[in-house]
This record gives C-alpha cells, sequence and structure tokens, in this order.
C-alpha cells in the first residue's frame, strides 16, 4: 500500500473522529460560557495536553525540526525558552489567572485586560487589544494552514492552494460545531500524538545511526562549525545576544489568549496541579524529541530543498509507507490543534468582546461560529497570496502578541494597580515594537526582536502606571 493511500485512509477516519467530537459537544454549549470556556470545567489531562498541544502546533514539529537542521545545536535555546515560559506560566500565572477569573466572572483575555477600567478609555483598550488579537491570530492560523497545504501538497502532489483550504475546511467544521470543549478533546487527542510522534522518531533515528556514539560521530562529521557552535558561531556579546534572544521566545507564552484561557478555564486547584505536572512531561518528550530529529537529519538526510520538511523526510528514510503515514497525519493533527484554539478565540473577541453577538439576542452562539467561518476565509486567502515560512510567521504572531499582553498579564496578576493611560502606553509599545523589528531587512538580533518590545512595554507600564 503506497504511503498516500495510508494517509488518506488514515485523515479519513481521524477526520470523521473530529466531526465527531464536534458534535458529540455541540450539545454542551448552552451559552457563550459554555462554547468560550466550557463551563470553567477542564480536567488536568485536557488541560495540560490542550494547552501543550496548542502552544506546540507545526511550529514545533516542522519549524523546531527545519532551524535546528539550518542552524545545527543553538536552536537549544529556542527548547530551553519554550520550557522555561510554560514552567512560569504554568506555575505563577495560571493559579492567579484562574482565580482572578472566576471571582470576576471573566470569560476572556480582553476582559481581563480591559477590567475595572470605566468610560471611553475602556472602550478604547477593547477597540485595540481586538485587533491585535485578530490581526495576528490571522497571521496565526495562516501559518497552520500553510503547514497543513505543505503536509498535503508533499503526500498527494495537490496544488498547494487547494491544500490550504482541505486543511482550513477540516479545522473550521469541528470548531464550527463543538467550541471550547470540541477543541480542548480534539487538542487532547492531537497532543497524545504529538507526544508518540516526539519518541518514537528519535528512538529509531538514533538506532539506524549507530547509538548515541554514532550520533556524535556523524553529526561531527555531517556539520559545519557554525552548526556544532552552541552560538553559532558567535563570540562575545553577540554570542550572549543570540542566547538571551533565543531564550526569550518563551516570553511570548505570557500573553497568548488561546492559552491563558485553558487557565481561566481549570476545573480547580488538584486540576491546576496535575496540569502542570503533565504540561512539563509532554514539553520535555515533544521540544527534545523535534530538537534530536532536526539534529539526526542531517546524518542520514545531507541535503533537502526545504529544512521543515525534514521531519517528512527522516520519517520516509526511516519507516515504511503505512507508519510514515501515521506520522504525518501527527503532523496534521498538530496544525488542528493551533488552528481550533486560535479561530476560537478570535470568534470570542467579534462575538463577545466587540458585542456583536448582543446585537442579536438568542444568536450569540450563531454569531460566534460565523465569526469562526469569516477568520477561516481570511487565514486561508492570507496563507495563498502572502507565503512565509512557517517559523517566521509564527514567531511574529507569537512575539507580538506576547509583548503587547504578556506584561499586563503579569501586572496585574501581582496586583499592581495600571491606570488606562499606561494600559495602551504599554500594549501599542509592545506590539508595534514586534511588528517593527519584524519588518527589519535585516534582523537586528534575536535579543532585540524578542525581548526588547517586552521589556520596554513593561517599563512603560511600571513607569506611567498612576496615568
Amino acid at each position: 500500500m503506497s504511503q498516500s493511500s495510508v494517509l488518506l485512509i488514515v485523515l479519513f477516519f481521524y477526520t470523521i473522529l473530529l466531526i465527531a467530537i464536534g458534535l458529540w459537544t455541540k450539545g454542551r454549549n448552552k451559552d457563550q460560557k459554555d462554547f468560550f470556556l466550557g463551563g470553567r470545567n477542564l480536567g488536568p489531562i485536557v488541560a495540560s495536553l490542550s494547552y501543550s498541544a496548542s502552544a506546540a502546533s507545526a511550529w514545533t514539529l516542522l519549524g523546531l525540526t527545519g532551524l535546528t537542521y539550518l542552524i545545527g545545536v543553538s536552536s537549544i535555546w529556542v527548547v530551553l525558552g519554550s520550557f522555561l515560559g510554560a514552567v512560569i506560566s504554568w506555575f505563577w500565572i495560571a493559579p492567579r489567572l484562574m482565580d482572578f477569573s472566576k471571582h470576576n466572572n471573566i470569560i476572556t483575555l480582553t476582559d481581563f485586560i480591559t477590567f475595572g477600567i470605566r468610560g471611553y478609555k475602556r472602550y478604547l483598550i477593547l477597540i485595540i487589544s481586538s485587533l491585535i488579537v485578530l490581526f495576528c491570530f490571522s497571521v496565526y492560523v495562516a501559518a497552520q494552514f500553510q503547514g497543513a497545504g505543505n503536509t498535503f501538497s508533499s503526500s498527494f502532489g495537490t496544488p498547494m492552494s487547494h491544500s490550504i483550504i482541505i486543511g482550513g475546511l477540516i479545522v473550521m467544521i469541528y470548531t464550527f460545531l463543538g467550541g471550547f470543549w470540541a477543541v480542548s478533546i480534539t487538542d487532547t487527542v492531537q497532543g497524545f500524538l504529538m507526544a508518540i510522534t516526539a519518541l518514537v522518531l528519535p528512538i529509531f533515528a538514533l538506532i539506524e545511526v549507530g547509538g548515541i556514539s554514532g550520533f556524535i560521530e556523524g553529526l561531527r562529521l555531517s556539520s559545519s562549525v557554525e552548526q556544532l557552535s552552541f552560538t553559532f558561531g558567535n563570540s562575545g556579546l553577540l554570542g550572549l545576544g543570540v542566547i538571551i534572544g533565543s531564550i526569550s521566545i518563551g516570553v511570548g507564552q505570557f500573553g497568548q489568549p488561546h492559552l491563558l484561557i485553558r487557565f481561566m478555564a481549570l476545573r480547580d486547584n488538584k486540576a491546576l496541579k496535575m496540569g502542570f505536572f503533565f504540561t512539563i512531561i509532554w514539553y520535555l518528550i515533544v521540544f527534545l524529541g523535534m530538537y534530536f530529529v532536526g539534529l539526526v537529519g542531517h546524518i542520514l538526510i545531507p541535503s533537502i530543498d526545504n529544512n521543515e520538511a525534514i521531519l517528512f523526510a527522516v520519517s520516509d528514510y526511516l519507516f515504511s509507507p503505512v507508519i510514515s503515514g501515521i506520522i504525518i497525519a501527527a503532523v496534521l493533527s498538530a496544525i488542528m490543534s493551533t488552528a481550533d484554539s486560535q479561530l476560537l478565540v478570535t470568534a470570542s473577541v467579534i462575538s463577545y468582546d466587540l458585542g456583536l453577538g448582543k446585537k442579536f439576542p438568542g444568536y450569540e452562539l450563531h454569531i460566534s461560529r460565523l465569526t469562526i467561518i469569516f477568520i477561516v476565509c481570511i487565514a486561508i486567502i492570507v496563507a495563498i497570496i502572502i507565503p512565509s515560512s512557517i517559523f517566521d510567521r509564527v514567531v511574529f504572531a507569537w512575539v507580538a502578541l506576547g509583548c503587547a499582553f504578556g506584561p499586563l498579564v503579569f501586572t496585574r496578576l501581582a496586583r499592581i494597580d495600571c491606570g488606562a493611560n499606561s494600559i495602551i502606553l504599554s500594549i501599542l509599545t509592545g506590539f508595534s515594537l514586534a511588528v517593527f523589528f519584524s519588518l527589519q531587512p535585516s534582523s537586528l538580533g534575536f535579543t532585540i526582536d524578542r525581548l526588547m518590545p517586552f521589556l520596554l512595554s513593561l517599563f512603560f507600564l511600571l513607569v506611567f502606571r498612576k496615568s
């Protein structure tokens, strides 16, 4: 049986499963609180795996492996930064945000940002925050659809535009039907698939290259001096900047709406503590596994046209078409796990935060579902018309959201009161600097690109907090 045939069969049954979950969870949505937060009844396994799968997505399975294949061992700092971001989020942000949102009946991140602010300034912050979320998630979801397009195109030889549309429609259907519960349960299934892939692929690859000693020797022979350097050949302050800047990718987790709502939806403290433990284990397995796949790819596949396809190339090299087809399905599941969460957040922004649903009483859920269709169409158009690497597109949206909202999340949960003007200045500073640095023809350095907008946003928030 050919790989494409296996993949078609796997995807058929997998898609049926996702749609079935969407139909099953549809009846659990009585109001917008159920549709966007699952009635605040999220258990530890679903919370941790849905959080992790949504945070990792295609940028880990395709982007991180591709980055590691390209630059070598120095991408370990990206792995460390992502891991630390998850630890800080679950240890410090999660318990405080869970309690704060329950006590104040907060449903969305925008709700949280505008809490306690009155008058026209609240409306201004609401508009600014909503536009930033919609813009960033349109780019972010487009990256997921592009990943799906790459996967379908490489597997079936279909045109990229057709492949992107197919992937987008699959995600749209079950998100449209089931809301938060459908997204969380399907993300849990997808999280399991990603973890299994991150365990199986490195183990067989390590055996293939002759164990640890064979891996080390093979990596030395197949890599350049820069690829074997933990600073990518840089030294002194520049080398330190590469390390700090790469680790700084973790700060993006502090301002991601689709991740923070998992904390708002947690059932209780017991679910929080167990979810923290499961998340840490998952991150170690998946991120280190994908890092290893990118490195071992140098030994098994010395040359490849598209570095973000190295996972597929290694899979094809090691396994039969049947196993390789299942691994490709795992990649598609990773893509879907992030796109569905982000689509749900965009629906909450338009229907709940901006109040469109309130203008049509009794039709709030219908408005939310129509919003999902609209954002899917926008993301598909962006993915087709404006091509970019998955990693670059995700990092841009990730950093922009993290720098815009992360500082405010920290200060508010630390019970530091900030005035409306300081909040507006902080959000605009973090977002605009992230956009500015991303548009430069050549990178100004990872430290400036990723960390500086966050720090300046926090600085303005604290210095002008009384305004």
